[in-house]
């Protein structure tokens, strides 16, 4: 295989950059042509690519977002859409494909797969959602992120004895949420793989108060609901001042951390290793700091586990 094309999909995620750099300085190490593809599947069908070099990854590696940007398609998820892209493939000569992504750019990945044109998944998702890794690329980042806000919630939630609702990305699993709730010392982590009912986060709320606690943090993963309205409710059921920030779309950007730097570098390189050496339809993964190779098929039709000794650590941390 002497041409591959390289891709990012779906929502940006930081160190998805520190891939790309990956995919082209490893496919040309090993004596590949490179080629980026803007816009995702939307650039790939209007045939928005060229050829990356050496120079075209440089000074990107401590960037967030995507140099080669993305988009969401409607129209990849059609045999015509899907047709299009092997078509515009098919004209640079470019022999297989790298999508760096989550769930929703495996399935594209997988069809293309299926009608005979190779693709490999590198995960990049903040979220942290994928079946068979460990972590994906920009979780270390967002969970930095949201640490960093926690840590200046509580100092005015200190000053102004407040209770706090912080609301966090995750989509429908609860990682950023628990984490980030284990390592900023929350009251309560509200997941969906494992929610409390409001009733106990209530009565831990005043159990903490009662012995001279000045303020609260709950973190709330979005998956289980809207942060305003559990706010209302705990300022309702308690009494208690309650505020709530929702941290949105900052959580997505800035400068990966070291760990998401070298988790994209490894997924990537290793990437360009399987296409090379012929595999297809495949994600490579991270578990127990190993590199490990599945089936996209499998990923997708797998579910992501969250460590629930953790959630059980949060709670036994914040009697």
């Amino acid at each position: 295989m002497k041409k591959i094309g390289v891709l990012t999909s779906g929502g940006d995620a930081p160190g998805m950059n520190a891939a790309i750099r990956a995919v082209t300085r490893k496919g040309i190490y090993r004596g590949a042509e490179i080629f980026g593809i803007t816009n995702g599947y939307q650039g790939l069908i209007e045939g928005h690519i060229e050829k990356l070099e050496i120079g075209s990854v440089g000074d990107i590696i401590q960037r967030g977002g995507t140099k080669l940007r993305s988009a969401r398609c409607e129209r990849f998820k059609t045999d015509e859409g899907q047709q299009t892209g092997i078509e515009q493939l098919n004209k640079f000569g470019i022999e297989g494909l790298i999508v760096i992504g989550g769930d929703g750019s495996f399935r594209g990945a997988q069809k293309l797969t299926a009608k005979g044109y190779p693709c490999i998944g590198v995960p990049a998702t903040i979220d942290n959602d994928i079946a068979g890794t460990d972590f994906t690329i920009g979780f270390d980042t967002a969970l930095n992120t949201i640490i960093e806000a926690i840590d200046k919630i509580r100092d005015t939630a200190t000053s102004h004895e407040r209770t706090y609702v912080i609301e966090v990305m995750g989509r429908n699993a609860g990682d950023l949420a628990l984490w980030a709730g284990l390592a900023d010392g929350a009251e309560s982590i509200l997941i969906p793989e494992k929610t409390d009912d409001l009733d106990s986060v209530i009565q831990r709320i005043r159990r903490g108060h009662d012995r001279g606690k000045k303020h609260s943090i709950i973190l709330l993963a979005e998956g289980v609901g809207k942060g305003m309205e559990f706010g209302n409710k705990i300022e309702e059921a308690t009494g208690y001042e309650t505020r709530v920030t929702v941290l949105g779309h900052i959580q997505r950007g800035g400068s990966p951390t070291a760990f998401d730097r070298v988790l994209a570098s490894r997924l990537g390189a290793k990437a360009i290793d399987l296409l090379m050496d012929g595999q297809a339809g495949k994600m490579v993964g991270i578990q127990q700091n190993h590199l490990v190779v599945h089936d996209i098929e499998n990923i997708l039709t797998g579910k992501h586990e969250i460590d629930l000794d953790l959630y059980q650590l949060s709670k036994e941390l914040s009697i």
